[in-house]
């Protein structure tokens, strides 16, 4: 028996009602517009981006040695970002943290609409591809924050499909590439099949290849217009062969499965999937598998990457499953299938999203929604008792601190460390760390970078155990920030102006 259709509906319903692509759009919109509260700004890195365009749009140059530390001799940095960097100060300019969370929320949702949509041409099964959508976001949702990489989604998926309408369709899709400056991805499985296949295929495969390395020297001449030049191609192999970056700082940290993580129910799809498909997967495809795979397993910040990579590959594997449930349950979702796509594809579909996104804006430029970093998470109050106070000397602080400190007080004070953790590397960093954790000899760091105050946040072993030492003292306290000054002459009339300050430790932790 064949499954019911969708009757015709009246034309004004073709326009009011929403599509599922619509709904995918609309709801990642609203949802990291209006849960403003920490959403997109959940990392200080956000403010240092900001700061380092208008740095950038100011002088009129990138920055290729470090402008945020007091640290000397002066490191070196390699502004990789600047032109997310660019773009972000200029949105803050016109209109403020709030500009900054609706954009990045538009690309969000844009790039997911956009995955629905590629998943979409690849089956007609549009249940399965609501569902595969809605796993790929909710994912790669763990790495949601405000800054550059949010960049990097969309030009994936873009690459990504161009590289498969290519490979797959034969369609002349590979002039788009070198302008998106494209990773290669496809190259050495079209040189295996030139290898393996029959002849007639064989020079098909070889013709590819030479398409794709040609188009991979033109990427590659693309990549070294930039303000390093070919400079570039070594940052990221610098990064990952940092042994300490890798296995301290967290976004590099593999994924903690003892959390409600999404991704590892994503994983397990995939694993089941494979068990269960009735279609192989070829050699690319594979390899694209095992190679995300193995990115989203060895660091978190990759499993957004695997998210959209692997999306396309789940929803092949996944297709034709459905057969071999039940006859009933088989039946019911194939009816379900039929009368989705029947009336998704009666609807124009362009109203929903035109409104949501005409309401964003509204509503921030009425000022209905706000965003600012949350002042229980981030030091907002310390950071204005410090612009009120105006210390002097060298700070030791929180790396989160250090990135709320320079988009808030910078020039006006320099941090010991930040998110950049990829300039301190293990030079700077381990000694960041051995104090922090009050290890052997944290006192011994402290005087070698002569700091003469501390900035640190109230539930640490560190602020616990700057309590007991008699020559340090603390001048301001919440439940996120303590301030401790060193009891030196240059600070007695702060401790004279603060000489009982409680701090707020729980336990006295330690």
């Amino acid at each position: 028996m064949n499954p019911p259709s969708c009757p015709p509906i009246p034309k004004i319903f073709t326009v009011l009602l929403p599509s599922l692509g619509n709904i995918i759009f609309v709801a990642i919109l609203l949802v990291l517009t209006l849960n403003i509260a920490e959403g997109l700004l959940g990392d200080g890195d956000t403010g240092y981006h900001i700061r380092t365009g208008e740095f950038i749009l100011d002088a009129g140059r990138v920055p290729r040695v470090d402008i945020y530390s007091f640290i000397t001799p002066t490191l070196k940095w390699t502004a990789h970002e600047w032109l997310s960097e660019v773009i972000m100060a200029i949105i803050y300019r016109i209109s403020g943290l709030t500009g900054i969370v609706v954009f990045f929320a538009i690309i969000l949702a844009t790039t997911h609409w956009l995955l629905y949509a590629v998943l979409r041409t690849k089956c007609d099964d549009i249940l399965l591809c609501t569902i595969v959508t809605v796993l790929a976001t909710v994912t790669a949702s763990s790495h949601w924050l405000a800054r550059p990489h949010l960049f990097s989604l969309p030009l994936l998926l873009i690459w990504y499909h161009l590289l498969d309408q290519f490979q797959s369709h034969e369609k002349p899709t590979l002039k788009y590439l070198p302008i998106l400056m494209l990773l290669w991805v496809n190259l050495h499985g079209n040189l295996i099949y030139s290898l393996t296949d029959s002849p007639a295929t064989a020079l098909q495969h070889r013709a590819k290849a030479r398409a794709l390395s040609l188009t991979t020297l033109l990427t590659i001449a693309a990549c070294i217009v930039n303000p390093v030049g070919i400079e570039i191609f070594w940052f990221p192999f610098r990064v990952t062969s940092d042994r300490f970056i890798m296995d301290w700082v967290v976004e590099f940290m593999s994924p903690n499965f003892h959390h409600a993580l999404p991704f590892k129910y994503m994983f397990i799809a995939v694993i089941a999937a494979l068990a269960l498909a009735r279609t192989r997967l070829n050699l690319i495809e594979a390899a694209l598998l095992i190679l995300v795979s193995y990115m989203a397993l060895y660091s978190v910040r990759h499993v957004s990457v695997f998210a959209i990579v692997v999306a396309p590959i789940l929803l092949k594997m996944s297709s034709g499953i459905a057969e071999s449930l039940p006859r009933r349950l088989s039946e019911f979702y194939q009816a379900r299938r039929k009368l989705f796509a029947d009336l998704d594809a009666q609807l124009v579909g362009k109203l929903w999203p035109a409104v949501a996104v005409s309401m964003v804006f509204g509503l921030a430029l009425t000022g209905a929604v706000r965003a600012s970093f949350n002042d229980k998470i981030f030091p907002v109050a310390a950071v204005e008792f410090l612009k009120r106070e105006k210390l002097s000397g060298n700070m030791f602080n929180n790396d989160e601190f250090g990135d709320y400190l320079i988009f808030s007080a910078w020039p006006q004070y320099r941090v010991f460390t930040d998110g950049r953790s990829d300039m301190y590397g293990e030079k700077h960093g381990s000694p960041y760390l051995k104090v922090a954790g009050v290890q052997p000899g944290w006192k011994d760091i402290l005087q070698r970078y002569a700091v003469s105050w501390i900035f640190f946040p109230t539930q640490t072993a560190l602020s616990a155990a700057l309590l007991e030492q008699p020559d340090w003292h603390p001048i301001y306290s919440d439940k996120v920030a303590t301030i401790f000054v060193r009891k030196v002459a240059e600070h007695q009339h702060l401790i004279a102006k603060y000489p009982s300050v409680p701090v707020q430790l729980v336990n006295n932790n330690k």
